[in-house]
């Protein structure tokens, strides 16, 4: 073992002779404890937050979306169209046309978007975690049916268990000519509210209904808006992706969940480094307390800096003490710290311990979701911190013994 280390480990567990030192390395190592678990369960809470509201999107927005790069619309029945909807990756192709509409519900009017979609749509298992009432229902025989999204619903005051409850959607005639009658110059085409969901305000604007519904809206039996595929469980989206893009040539648009999520992305990741960066702060208040102390162990342990420095000790040996002492405390709390976030993060995954303190439809107390890459952003931020503030405690430690030096 280098004698560096030996030393400061002694020096870490033994009695010092001021009880002061030992209150104020055992506060620098609380402090690191109480900042690396801090720090982990915050990264946990911030990925579980994440995951949450990723899956609640992932209903919504697909694996991957195909969109004409020029217009609204585009075609879908081409020969590759149709070779990559029997691709055995695909667990759901749905062919999306969409719109701007006026929504009317007896005297109440709001402009919403009219999704239509293709029946594959209903594949996802999420969909009915999002219904607030109803059911996700777009079909009933013959029956089409609209599910709401929850402003729409709130806004026009739907009660959808009125079975007299019908919407007029209007939409512009594409071949309207001028006449005595406004109303000459839309669409209008009634359907019944099955049910009404909530996921996030970007998508509870919508309305979605069948496409067929949305094709005898808008005088479009042919066209869509866009496609959306999601994958079989295994299936490299990335490589997939490409994949399409290449096939699609320039004039479509592939965009995978990040790209349609762009400013969502953005978002999670800004709070998620901003907590972090504050949290640092706090580890480093903590790990520089190590200073302090480790400048009064100089103090108390010069009798055996005196005789190291006797039997031929240099310099380099006694800033390795004070070094590895500050290391060694750091590292016991970083460590410490990471154990006990574990535990209270599975604690908390299993038993919700903490609540939201309100009641919430998806979840009603924290979510967390522990991942490796947060165990090295910890350990790495604190080993940076302790290594500098260590460096300068041993540096200070050498001129504190050259003036003891000059003393005697």
């Amino acid at each position: 073992m280098n004698t560096s280390v030996y030393i400061a480990k002694r020096y870490l567990f033994s009695r010092k002779k001021m009880h002061a030192i030992n209150i104020i390395s055992g506060i620098s190592m609380l402090g690191v404890f109480v900042g690396a678990a801090a720090l982990f369960i915050i990264l946990s809470v911030f990925n579980g937050f994440e995951k949450v509201i990723l899956s609640l999107y992932s209903n919504f927005t697909p694996e991957l979306k195909i969109e004409p790069k020029e217009g609204k619309t585009f075609d879908p029945n081409t020969a590759y169209f149709k070779a990559l909807h029997k691709d055995p990756r695909v667990f759901s192709y749905t062919e999306v046309l969409q719109e701007k509409a006026l929504i009317r519900y007896g005297n109440s009017k709001v402009i919403g978007t009219v999704m239509g979609v293709s029946d594959e749509f209903l594949r996802s298992k999420q969909l009915d975690s999002t219904i607030q009432d109803g059911a996700f229902m777009l079909h009933t025989g013959n029956t089409d049916f609209a599910v709401l999204g929850a402003s729409v619903q709130a806004n026009l005051g739907i009660n959808i268990k009125d079975p007299l409850a019908a919407l007029q959607i209007y939409s512009p005639r594409r071949t309207a000519t001028e006449s005595s009658n406004p109303l000459n110059e839309f669409v209008v085409r009634s359907i019944y509210p099955s049910g009404v969901f909530a996921v996030q305000q970007d998508f509870d604007d919508i309305i979605v209904t069948p496409i067929s519904f949305m094709r005898d809206l808008l005088g479009q039996p042919v066209e869509v808006s866009s496609i959306n595929i999601n994958f079989k469980n295994g299936t490299d989206i990335k490589s997939v992706e490409a994949e399409v893009s290449d096939k699609l040539g320039p004039k479509y648009e592939v965009k995978n969940r990040i790209m349609q999520n762009a400013v969502l992305y953005k978002t999670l990741n800004y709070e998620r480094w901003s907590i972090y960066m504050i949290l640092t702060f706090v580890v480093v208040i903590a790990i520089f307390n190590i200073i302090g102390s480790l400048t009064m162990l100089v103090i108390d342990k010069q009798k055996d800096i005196a005789i190291l420095t006797g039997l031929g000790a240099g310099k380099r040996m006694i800033q390795g003490i004070f070094f590895f002492e500050g290391m060694m405390i750091s590292m016991i709390g970083c460590v410490a710290g990471l154990i006990a976030g574990s535990i209270f993060c599975l604690l908390q995954e299993h038993f919700k311990l903490v609540k939201m303190g309100s009641s919430m439809t998806v979840m009603d107390a924290y979510p967390v979701d522990i991942k490796f890459f947060d165990y090295i952003i910890v350990l790495l931020t604190v080993t940076i911190i302790a290594v500098i503030a260590s460096g300068i405690s041993a540096r200070l430690s050498v001129k504190r013994l050259d003036e003891i030096k000059q003393d005697l």
